[in-house]
């Protein structure tokens, strides 16, 4: 059994002599290396290292990730100004009212131009309108005539410009007063259950029937049309009216 020597190395075996091809030299000796020893193995790479490699790899993507899901989450739950939230509809509701009251409009040149009396009056504001009960209405023109109407109710806009007339319409024209003395009979009576008004442009205007007594004739009409400044008086569909003569009635009928 081989032994190492004291160098820490196995002796080379030794080869058979071989004879020399050239006589005077000196034979050599022949002798078989060992392979050289193999490489060590490469130590496995740990689970931390590999760890620190994947979060640097994907340290960027995961940063973005929960930049995106902060904002959204500001975003949700950030509150909506005050100013910014849409105001609720209005409702159909009166924000003051008024009984036994008066009003009175007046023209640009200072005259009385109106009078309103009524016993109750509610404005909304969400048609800026007035609604009146029981209401009575003195229209004055500027040739000294002038309008009383009364009906059960009435819905005017806000400067009761422009005012209808609902249940037991009752309108009364008269000329203007002579020597101080009030007249005593309308020129023309109106009446019918509706009525819509116009105070600024002196007109009587409704698509309802209506009833007119002008001296001694009596009119029956489906609608009509009155316009004071230009005198004229218009009738749309069929149309009734009888006329009053010396001693006699007289009936006639007006077609459209």
């Amino acid at each position: 059994m081989l032994r190492p020597d004291a160098a820490s190395q196995w002796p080379l075996p030794a080869t058979a002599e071989r004879p020399s091809r050239h006589p005077g030299r000196r034979p050599s000796l022949m002798a078989t290396l060992a392979p050289p020893p193999s490489g060590r193995a490469r130590p496995s790479q740990s689970w931390l290292w590999r760890l620190q490699l994947l979060v640097s790899n994907y340290l960027p993507l995961l940063l973005m990730a929960m930049l995106a899901s902060g904002t959204w989450w500001l975003v949700k739950h950030t509150p909506v100004p005050e100013e910014a939230t849409q105001a609720p509809p209005p409702r159909h509701e009166p924000d003051y009212q008024m009984r036994n009251f008066e009003l009175q409009r007046m023209g640009g040149d200072g005259r009385l131009r109106a009078r309103i009396e009524g016993a109750a009056l509610r404005h909304y504001p969400d048609t800026d309108t007035l609604e009146i009960d029981q209401i009575h209405l003195r229209s004055y023109s500027a040739d000294g005539s002038w309008v009383l109407a009364r009906a059960r109710r009435a819905v005017a806009n806000a400067d009761a410009s422009e005012i209808q007339l609902y249940g037991d319409v009752e309108v009364k024209r008269y000329e203007a007063a002579k020597d101080g003395a009030a007249p005593s009979e309308a020129k023309l009576d109106i009446r019918g259950e509706f009525l819509q008004a116009f105070v600024n442009r002196e007109q009587l205007r409704s698509h309802l029937p209506v009833q007119l007594r002008h001296g001694g004739t009596t009119v029956q009409a489906v609608s009509f049309e009155y316009d004071h400044l230009n005198a004229r008086l218009s009738f749309q569909g069929r149309t009734t009216a009888s006329l009053a003569a010396p001693g006699a009635q007289k009936k006639a009928k007006a077609t459209p």
